[in-house]
């Protein structure tokens, strides 16, 4: 991996990824006591960052293997992404989801087009079942987060976070950044070395998932007891991925792990004060931002929003419990 793959994966993103905003609110800022940007990939195509690693990812495969078709693995935002860059390319996709994936995720992923094959992520081994397909059929494996082109695509919203913040005038700051298994936190933090020195991506997870975090703290890769169980399902993965953790331990600084109310409760603010939507995996950096504000240095940080794809019920949840953020 390095930084021109990066930019080459920019290029290729031209007119398909949307350049997603750089959000600030001055309620927010009262409330984290310093500055607090929220990079918006809650607005992406499909409505997380994803869609930057899937088209990253299917571009890149020489045109006669494209055509076969690719095959992913997921909870629902990975899917959605590989879905539509394969839809868009008018290639086949088979997407493999965990059976208690939100529903609206897996609905989604069907009606851009891919097959949906379900399993029990409790007792199933993805990547065993993953790799049956993708060598019966023949098509080509698009990893989550292990996967190179995966990889670049996510580390373009590193170029986008450095750019927009020499532009607001921040020259060092933390990066928060949702993390499972490490793609687009390992992809921010080979974009900042390169574009933006004085910006440190930091991983967040939620506590009982925080591998990457206690993996860090260890120097050695730790894995979680459990598997499931998370409302921050998107960002729940066994551990940090062989390709990603190298890069963070060179190149991230230390983890933080937020609690689920404390994901709620920023879903909850962002919609009162930014009026988007997030989804609670896709909320826990801007939680870190907002409520473990000992944990995060300097008078300015930088949360990536990285998924919106909620179930109208979990969103219904933070309003209802949190309706005065």
């Amino acid at each position: 991996m390095n930084i021109e793959m990066i930019e080459a994966a920019e290029e290729r993103l031209k007119g398909r990824a949307i350049a997603t905003p750089l959000l600030n609110s001055p309620f927010l800022d009262e409330i984290s006591g310093r500055r607090v940007f929220v990079k918006a990939e809650c607005l992406q195509k499909t409505g997380s960052f994803k869609f930057r690693g899937g088209w990253s990812a299917v571009s890149a495969l020489s045109p006669d293997v494209r055509a076969r078709g690719v095959i992913g693995y997921s909870s629902g935002n990975h899917a959605q992404g590989v879905a539509l860059a394969a839809r868009l390319h008018g290639v086949p996709c088979v997407i493999l989801m965990p059976a208690d994936a939100p529903r609206v995720k897996i609905d989604n992923t069907r009606a851009l087009g891919a097959e949906v094959v379900l399993y029990d992520r409790t007792t199933g081994d993805r990547d065993a079942i993953g790799g049956a397909l993708a060598e019966e059929r023949r098509l080509t494996l698009i990893r989550p987060y292990d996967e190179p082109q995966v990889i670049a695509g996510q580390g373009t919203t590193g170029l986008e976070i450095a750019r927009q913040a020499k532009d607001a005038g921040i020259d060092r700051a933390d990066v928060l950044v949702c993390c499972g298994g490490g793609g687009l936190t390992s992809g921010i933090a080979l974009a900042l070395q390169a574009h933006g020195p004085g910006l440190r991506a930091r991983p967040v997870e939620p506590e009982g998932f925080d591998d990457v975090k206690r993996s860090l703290a260890s120097g050695k890769v730790e894995r979680n007891a459990r598997l499931g169980g998370s409302l921050c399902d998107a960002i729940v993965t066994p551990q940090p991925g062989e390709l990603t953790f190298p890069i963070l331990k060179r190149l991230a600084g230390p983890g933080i792990a937020v609690s689920e109310d404390e994901a709620l409760a920023a879903m909850a603010a962002a919609f009162s004060r930014l009026r988007i939507v997030l989804e609670p995996g896709g909320a826990v950096a801007l939680a870190a931002a907002l409520f473990r504000k000992d944990e995060v240095e300097g008078d300015a940080v930088i949360a990536v929003a990285s998924g919106g794809n909620v179930d109208p019920g979990v969103f219904r949840q933070a309003l209802d419990r949190f309706p005065t953020l």
